[in-house]
């Protein structure tokens, strides 16, 4: 299995927009998105993509978009209305993000049984690299000129949302991977696999 190509791996790109970390555990989760990857590419067609009620009022916070408001939010689903959707869509797959470890410390915090087969993390990948960028995930896409192709896929979309960021972090993985020489299962593995919070044992950088 771990010679395989990346391309071919059960892989779905991840993003949440929470309330912040120092909410703690009563961080909420405001939308959430996720996006298959097909041969390496994002599949738009069966994107997930949906907006959270979190049943509290929403700060008002620099990384929280002003869409993100509570008159948007009143009527989307609350969190245990969209728990069976995430936890099949997840199931065998290896999550794919930026940072992914915020997003999956806050998905297992509100879903707890939504259990990845995995993580890859982007911003690891890109270190491991030794990418000469700052390490955000606006300054990568800028980096390798990708920022547009974003706005193509997801032309309703804006960075801080959850689809247009998930996105942008599964066009990274296949560009920093090209970048990178890195074909294989096993060697993507070994540069941007992280552990997920449900085997750690325990409870966006932009």
């Amino acid at each position: 299995m771990t010679d395989r190509p990346w391309k071919k791996m059960p892989l779905v790109a991840l993003d949440l927009e929470g309330t912040g970390s120092q909410d703690h555990d009563q961080e909420a989760i405001l939308e959430i998105a996720l996006v298959r990857l097909v041969d390496g590419s994002p599949d738009l067609a069966t994107a997930y993509d949906t907006l959270v009620n979190p049943g509290r009022p929403v700060p008002r916070r620099p990384w929280i978009s002003p869409d993100l408001n509570d008159h948007a939010l009143r009527n989307a689903p609350r969190p245990e209305q969209i728990d069976d959707a995430l936890a099949s869509r997840v199931k065998g797959y290896y999550l794919v993000g930026h940072n992914i470890g915020v997003d999956d410390r806050l998905l297992h915090l509100r879903h707890p049984r939504v259990a990845p087969a995995g993580l890859i993390d982007t911003l690891r990948l890109a270190r491991a690299l030794d990418v000469p960028s700052p390490k955000g995930l606006g300054a990568l896409l800028d980096r390798f000129e990708l920022r547009n192709r974003v706005n193509e896929l997801v032309p309703t979309g804006r960075p801080h949302r959850a689809l247009w960021d998930a996105v942008a972090a599964a066009l990274l993985l296949r560009e920093l991977a090209t970048q990178g020489g890195i074909t294989s299962w096993s060697k993507l593995l070994t540069a941007a696999s992280a552990r997920p919070t449900s085997e750690q044992g325990q409870g966006t950088l932009f």
